[in-house]
């Protein structure tokens, strides 16, 4: 025991045993400096033997692991990210939680805390340059075409000699040019805006069915050739979700799925709900029949300016994985047999769903 302990005093890693009660009967020096950087470790420690949570974590963080314990006793161990705010600063954690047993029967549970903060801080900052490449590429792609039509009508302004047909004719077509590429540059800038300063979700228990019907009837009459399958389960429980949001997110991924259909013979769509008991959640599933998507691919997707339509901005799926990760969900892209793209959303069930309802699909 004694040779554990010591390990676990010398790893970088936070960690909490509790017992079947959920008090404290371990916790080492690395989560201790995490959660309390201004207290003594090796002290601290010994006075939170027997401790409870609340001794341990702010509310905030309680109502998160505590569903993050009720999973553990169904599935035995599960893993999620977290953000713990301390006094001064914000702590980016990924927690797992692992059920302790003896003849099948819990006898606690080891929670298993690593510091993620140095990491996201990093991989902001990559993907911010990457961000600052792009926009500057975007920007003068267009540029181009404006500078080149400008020097083409001074030159014939420059002749000081009535504009003949033929002059008027390329006056016409540059300035066309012109306003064409000032329009890519406007819908650039309103997108670059968009992800830049995108106001806070704010959700609450709701509906997820009337969400996605109220998406699909943004595509009323707009999807000509294509046919939409909506198979919603019956008696869902609310997840919490801000409505406005997950209807933007929802109404992206479908339109994403139309524009992956644009060269397919097979033109389908298929939304569909369900829950998912085992990760107190509801998932929301965007399946098409096209060209599919590359393991490669699959790791850009959701980069913000990282587009594979050549009119695309590269910015619907980055906006969407940014209002899931508001709402503290998932996204994921899987194959969809015999051919397509799955997009997969996972959101939180709204409180304690205990009672799981049996579902139906319908259409």
């Amino acid at each position: 025991r004694r040779h554990i302990e010591t390990i676990l005093e010398s790893i970088p890693t936070g960690v909490l045993s509790l017992n079947a009660d959920r008090r404290v009967t371990h916790v080492n020096q690395a989560l201790l400096r995490m959660l309390r950087p201004s207290e003594e470790p090796s002290r601290a420690s010994l006075a939170l033997i027997g401790a409870v949570l609340p001794d341990l974590f702010p509310v905030e963080v309680l109502e998160e692991l505590d569903p993050l314990l009720r999973r553990a006793d169904r599935m035995n161990t599960t893993t999620t990210q977290m953000e713990i705010a301390l006094q001064r600063t914000k702590l980016n954690v990924a927690v797992t939680v692992a059920t302790l047993r003896h003849n099948e029967q819990p006898i606690g549970y080891v929670l298993v805390f690593e510091d993620l903060s140095d990491l996201l801080r990093a991989q902001k900052q990559a993907a911010w340059r990457e961000v600052a490449r792009r926009v500057a590429h975007e920007i003068k792609n267009p540029l181009t075409p404006i500078v080149l039509s400008a020097d083409r009508i001074l030159r014939h302004l420059d002749r000081g000699t009535a504009l003949e047909p033929a002059s008027l004719d390329v006056l016409r077509t540059c300035a066309e040019a012109i306003s064409g590429a000032v329009e890519t540059v406007r819908a650039l800038v309103n997108e670059f805006s968009t992800l830049a300063s995108f106001p806070a979700s704010q959700p609450r228990p709701s509906d997820i069915n009337a969400i996605v019907q109220s998406a699909l009837s943004l595509f009323n009459g707009r999807l000509d050739g294509i046919r939409v399958r909506a198979l919603l389960a019956h008696d869902l429980p609310k997840v919490m979700a801000d409505g406005d949001a997950i209807r933007r997110a929802m109404a992206n991924l479908v339109d994403n799925a139309a524009e992956a259909l644009q060269t397919s013979a097979l033109k389908e769509i298929e939304i569909s709900t369900a829950l998912v008991a085992s990760r107190d959640a509801i998932e929301i599933t965007v399946a098409d029949s096209g060209g599919g998507v590359t393991q490669e691919l699959k790791e850009k997707l959701f980069l913000p300016y990282f587009s594979t339509k050549k009119r695309g901005t590269g910015l619907g799926l980055a906006i969407v994985s940014r209002i899931v990760e508001e709402h503290q969900g998932s996204i994921r892209v899987e194959e969809n047999k015999p051919v397509g793209a799955r997009f997969v959303v996972e959101l939180p069930l709204a409180g304690n769903a205990a009672a799981m309802p049996t579902q139906t699909p319908h259409a």
